[in-house]
């Protein structure tokens, strides 16, 4: 059966049955419909549009099912719009739609709702225990669903609960949930109550899933407001007291952007750190206080305004009293004691000399780090140091980029700031320990900085300005020349050789024992060291360069004298070259003769290591064989060239020396060098192993007393070597009497100190041959050339037979 009801098409909506929707009415059909219900049954039929955007529908452009309504109430606005109060009653499907009259009419089929007919009546209705749990499950669900969403009256899940019908409690919740109007129509669409229930449900799961997200981000963004809001307002009252306080003439901290200003405009900033550094304040000020942003660029103005700029030292220009500080930190170390006080002349009349960059290169312990304080002291300047042994990082010397986070300038910008003076001295120690990995090079970093030329515009990469290094005196220490080229070349190198034992016993009685008699709370009169106990103590216990195991022996004293005084045993100590062993224990090093009698194919030669210098034993031998050369010893690569070359020339002078050249035809000679474990390299071993090999050939034994040192050429010229202070020291230690250097070294031993030259006997020699003769305990001679089986067996020689004796 078919019904003819005005059309009223609705956009964005669907009204259900039973459910009360106002509406506003805007087109002319539309309002038309309206007047024709008003003026007939007020009945009509309500249905979506499937495109909410067309202005004048047709039949394609509804859905089929819609729902009739009552007209309850209906208003005219002023701007022509028209209230509609409307009430749904029963779905209807759309059979045939035409225009009359100005609006739409269609014929409708009125469908089955799915309502009981105790329902239609208002009465209990009675339903399956599936259908009842599930419609309270649809219930509690949408009580959760209208505590999420705002736009729900609270008493809407009250008066669901009231209702006892599926068909129109699922109506009833699928007119309050928000759900597209597509999902709406095809609830409209189900006639069947459960299914459609199990529907709301489903589109009810849904959407709690987004509201449920939707409060998480509402309350993250209210907390964030909140703690912005205070931060703020918590700014905002600090300013207010601090300002309050100002005015009251009372102490405080001040405004930070004021200060900042005063700063600024007080420092003698260069006009690029001022630019900077005004540009960096004005970003400050727009930033909000507590933001990330604003602490960055305050640390960044904290560092640039926290140098010295134009703040120097008042540089000393008394040379003598720059003397006599030098002098009494330090004993010995005139050159460079020399050096600093001819600076500090040519400071004292220029007034314009850039800090000098001095390398002091030496053993350990020798005062290369104690010497950098004394410097600062006698230059009037601050001191600063930084340890540069295991740095691998390049950041550490140019500092870190500020885009990344914890960023911090290097360490020249660091100490200079922690220096407080632009002119300090600044002790770079143990630069020869410097790393480097994929970092990057921080040898390479150091080249800018130890620059004269360049250093006036050191740039930091946390800075990014230039910064004045040139007025810094920069003092390195290294224990070797392990250096690159480059930086070598920057600097000026000073070398510190060992001590000799009188300069030891004065370090010691001038600073060692008085620093360990104070260091361990010994009274005076309590604590003796005797010249004599002082000198067994430095030959029997000590064997180094400097003075760092010398000084923990005397502190090992200092402790056993103090114990015995305090257990009551005795008063005072006084420890002599007699009694030193019940304090200082077993000795461990032998002085004298580095052997008790004069030894074939045993030479003492000397060698150059990284804490001074040491006795070098050489030993051959001859064993049955084929005329080969055996090296044990874990000697390096050079030495063993010099033992071939050493065997070769031997080889080839074998005659002149009196061995019969058939002797290497069936026998092999064996070369070690003891102390297997401890690597050997270097050429200046050559003179010792050509003495060795002879002295094992003849069977003329060498000299005890005698060391020597040089390298020797196919030829037999000796050439000249270096570190031959710390060579000539370890022969004195011990106990050599005679020692053959290089005739090229000769012009070295200018500073070489006296009492070593007055301790040994030292002679140049040119030749392998005036070796030999002051070595050897036996001249040697030469082989009978009228022996014609020994001449058929010489070997073919390259090298002309030199006469013996000394080249003159």
């Amino acid at each position: 059966m078919t019904n003819t009801y005005p059309v009223l098409p609705l956009r964005d909506i669907v009204v259900f049955p039973n459910m009360i929707v106002p509406l506003f009415v805007g087109r002319d059909k539309s309002v038309a419909a309206l007047e024709a219900a008003m003026s007939d049954t007020k009945e009509i039929f309500l249905v979506a549009q499937l495109d909410p955007s067309e202005d004048d529908p047709d039949r394609d452009d509804l859905y089929e099912i819609g729902v009739t309504a009552v007209v309850l109430q209906l208003l005219k606005l002023p701007d022509g719009t028209v209230r509609v109060l409307v009430e749904g009653k029963r779905r209807a499907k759309l059979a045939h739609i035409s225009t009359d009259d100005g609006h739409l009419v269609a014929d409708i089929e009125l469908l089955d709702d799915g309502e009981s007919a105790a329902a239609l009546e208002g009465q209990a209705v009675e339903v399956s225990r599936e259908i009842a749990a599930l419609m309270r499950s649809a219930v509690d669900q949408f009580e959760n669903y209208a505590k999420l969403n705002r736009k729900l009256p609270a008493e809407t899940a009250v008066q669901l609960g009231e209702i006892d019908d599926p068909g129109r409690l699922s109506d009833a919740i699928a007119a309050n949930i928000q759900v597209k109007v597509a999902d709406k129509q095809s609830l409209l669409i189900e006639a069947d109550p459960q299914k459609r229930l199990e529907m709301v449900f489903a589109f009810m799961e849904g959407e709690l899933g987004v509201l449920q997200v939707e409060k998480k981000i509402r309350s993250r963004v209210k907390r964030q407001m909140e703690k912005t809001q205070r931060e703020y307002y918590l700014n905002e009252q600090l300013k207010a007291i601090q300002r309050e306080l100002g005015n009251e003439g009372e102490e405080g901290e001040g405004d930070e952007i004021a200060e900042l200003t005063q700063k600024i405009a007080t420092l003698k900033l260069s006009k690029e750190a001022r630019t900077k550094a005004t540009t960096e304040l004005k970003k400050l000020k727009t930033m909000a206080p507590m933001s990330a942003e604003a602490t960055v660029v305050r640390n960044y103005l904290d560092v640039l305004l926290g140098l010295p700029w134009g703040k120097k030292s008042k540089l000393k220009k008394d040379i003598a009293a720059a003397q006599a500080i030098l002098d009494e930190d330090h004993y010995a170390l005139e050159k460079v004691k020399d050096r600093i006080v001819e600076y500090l002349a040519v400071q004292a009349r220029t007034n314009k000399l850039k800090g000098p960059i001095l390398c002091l290169v030496g053993p350990p312990g020798v005062g290369k780090t104690s010497l950098g304080k004394s410097i600062a002291k006698a230059c009037g300047r601050e001191f600063v140091r930084q340890s540069l042994g295991g740095v691998r990082d390049e950041a550490e010397i140019r500092g870190h980029r500020r885009t990344y986070i914890g960023s911090l300038p290097g360490k020249i910008v660091t100490n200079l700031r922690k220096a407080g003076t632009s002119n300090p001295l600044f002790l770079l120690d143990e630069i020869d320990k410097l790393g480097q990995d994929f970092r990057g090079d921080p040898a390479s970093a150091l080249l800018e900085v130890l620059d004269p030329e360049q250093n006036s515009k050191f740039q930091d990469h946390y800075l990014e300005i230039d910064i004045d290094l040139s007025d810094v005196m920069f003092v390195c220490t290294a224990n070797t020349l392990n250096l690159p080229q480059p930086l070598l070349d920057r600097m000026e190198i000073i070398r510190l050789e060992g001590y000799t034992e009188d300069e030891k016993v004065e370090i010691a009685e001038r600073h060692l024992i008085a620093k360990q008699i104070e260091a361990h709370g010994l009274k005076p009169g309590e604590f003796e060291l005797t010249n004599e106990g002082l000198r067994a103590l430095i030959r029997y216990y000590t064997r180094e360069a400097g003075v760092r195991t010398l000084e923990r022996e005397i502190a090992r004293l200092a402790r056993k004298a103090l114990r015995r005084i305090l257990e009551g045993k005795m008063t005072s100590v006084v420890i002599t070259a007699e009694n030193l062993n019940d304090y200082a224990g077993v000795q461990k090093y032998r002085f004298g003769m580095g052997e008790e009698e004069h030894q074939i194919g045993a030479v003492t030669g000397l060698a150059w290591t990284e804490v001074g210098g040491e006795l070098l034993t050489i030993e051959s031998v001859t064993v049955a064989g084929k005329g080969l050369v055996r090296t044990t010893g874990k000697l390096g690569d050079v030495m063993k060239e010099s033992v071939e070359a050493a065997m070769s020339f031997v080889k080839a002078r074998a005659p002149t020396y009196g061995i019969k050249p058939s002797i290497f035809a069936r026998k092999d000679i064996h070369v070690h060098l003891p102390e297997g474990a401890v690597p050997k390299d270097g050429p200046s071993a050559g003179i010792g192993l050509v003495t060795s090999i002879v002295s094992t050939l003849t069977g003329v034994p060498v000299r005890r007393d005698v060391a020597m040192t040089g390298e020797v050429t196919l030829r037999g010229r000796v050439l000249p070597i270096g570190g031959l202070k710390e060579k000539l020291l370890a022969a004195m230690r011990g106990g050599i009497t005679t020692v053959l250097i290089p005739e090229e070294n000769e012009k070295d031993l200018v500073e070489i100190p006296a009492n070593i030259r007055a301790g040994l006997k030292i002679i140049p020699i040119r030749h392998v041959d005036e070796a030999l003769r002051l070595a050897l305990t036996e001249p040697l001679t030469a082989i009978d050339w009228s022996d014609a089986d020994e001449l058929a067996a010489l070997p073919p020689v390259g090298v002309p037979p030199v006469s013996g004796g000394v080249h003159h």
